[in-house]
């Protein structure tokens, strides 16, 4: 299904079946939940499940029913400062680091709310003849930004699980989950090589399907000829790194990732660990030996450029990535294959893995295209403020949505940041 068709800004009935779906999956996905989890926050970069809940109710009442509901009136006043994330043009906000403090309201007064919200946007839309482009433009940003708390509430989880000397378990494991990959064969690294050319990157913001402003409007870049590998960096692979002192050396680490490892004390990506000498990864199916098959994940953008140095590579650009990943189908281990977890690879193509497992590392710094207008008003706040001393990762992960992601899509984290599904592609010059 192309990103045409599944973001049309289309007949009310349709907008309120994908609003009402997306709403829905959020609720599903907390129901292996216990009620002392949903409050759990075990640093400032993650967030509550309760506090994902209502802020995602928040941005439809905020940006929606506030400016077009008539006789507004709030599900609780108090509401717009407590789950108001960064919008300075709607008000304060209370402080992110704390999030965990709001034991008030209760999960079930966020659930009663996130209802109330519900019912109200279904029935604003069924109000109109014909729902203004304004309104819906706003439903589809809110459904896509709901998405993205989606992703959120796992990675977030996950981490906050990983404290906890338990280790929870998001869902059982499986016998094709546990032994699915972990055979040591694997296929050395092909090179694809790509001529120098001018090439499109981005998109141009039409009314026919949506995309964030972030990844407007389309421009011309040139390439230098270049060659990409053919498939992931692997747990295999990133354990030849450790053994050859990956972690030791300051010769392949940028100045500020070699203070980070050893500020942090850093040994192997996060969740690694070592049992009676092997080597174990935890996760959403908890504790599993190491699948040295799946695709290395949860390594920041240091431990990733460090790993293309010792390899002698690179990581792509985002133009790079985006010019190979835009001839391809977007298909891959996303959210909706239920296994919440990267797995070696199976895909056919000439170029695998491109969509799904992992966030890709590219080395382009976060910053506007060409020409880049944000949206007026707060809204405008969504991307843009956040175009500095970030790295550009590309083509989504297995807890992203598959009907969220596109070649042009721009997710975007602090170069230390390991707690999300991001991983390795390499790259080289020609």
């Amino acid at each position: 299904m192309s990103s045409e068709v599944r973001f049309s800004l289309a007949n009310k009935q349709q907008l309120i079946a994908q609003f009402l779906k997306v709403r829905q999956h959020s609720e599903i996905y907390c129901q292996p939940l216990e009620i002392e989890d949903y409050g759990l926050q075990a640093i400032a970069d993650t967030s509550p499940v309760k506090w994902h809940l209502a802020h995602t109710s928040w941005f439809f009442e905020t940006f929606i029913l506030k400016t077009t509901e008539i006789n507004f009136i709030p599900f609780n006043k108090h509401y717009e400062y407590l789950f108001n994330s960064y919008y300075n043009g709607v008000g304060e906000q209370f402080l992110r680091a704390k999030r965990s403090l709001l034991s008030r309201p209760t999960v079930k007064e966020v659930y009663e709310y996130r209802a109330n919200i519900n019912t109200r946007i279904v029935k604003l839309i069924e109000s109109f003849d014909q729902v203004p482009d304004e309104v819906a433009s706003l439903l589809i940003l809110g459904i896509n930004h709901e998405q993205q708390h989606q992703e959120l509430f796992f990675t977030d989880l996950l981490y906050n699980w990983y404290q906890n000397p338990l280790l929870p378990s998001y869902q059982a494991q499986t016998a094709d989950k546990i032994n699915q990959g972990r055979s040591p064969q694997i296929a050395p690294i092909k090179w694809i090589a790509y001529p120098e050319q001018m090439t499109t990157l981005g998109v141009n913001n039409t009314d026919k399907f949506f995309v964030f402003d972030n990844e407007t409007p389309q421009h011309k870049v040139y390439l230098q000829a270049f060659e990409i590998a053919d498939r992931l960096v692997t747990n295999a692979d990133f354990l030849q790194f450790i053994e050859a002192n990956g972690y030791v050396s300051s010769d392949y680490w940028l100045s500020d990732g070699w203070t980070t490892v050893k500020s942090n004390g850093w040994k192997c990506p996060l969740y690694w660990f070592k049992r009676d000498g092997d080597w174990y990864q935890y996760g959403l199916n908890g504790v599993q030996p190491l699948n040295l098959g799946a695709p290395v994940s949860h390594v920041s953008a240091y431990e990733a450029d460090a790993f293309a140095r010792w390899s002698n590579a690179r990581l792509p650009t985002e133009a790079e990535w985006e010019h190979v990943a835009s001839k391809f189908e977007i298909k891959g281990n996303f959210v909706e294959s239920g296994r919440l977890q990267t797995e070696k690879n199976e895909q056919p193509l000439e170029v695998k893995q491109l969509y799904g497992d992992v966030w890709e590392w590219t080395s382009t710094a976060y910053g506007p295209h060409p020409g880049f207008n944000p949206a007026k008003g707060a809204v405008g706040e969504y991307n843009g403020k956040f175009m500095c001393n970030q790295q550009v990762l590309k083509g989504g992960s297995c807890v992203t949505s598959s009907e969220h992601i596109r070649s042009s899509y721009r997710n975007f984290f602090y170069p230390d940041a390991r707690w999300q599904f991001s991983g390795i592609r390499l790259a080289r010059d020609l």
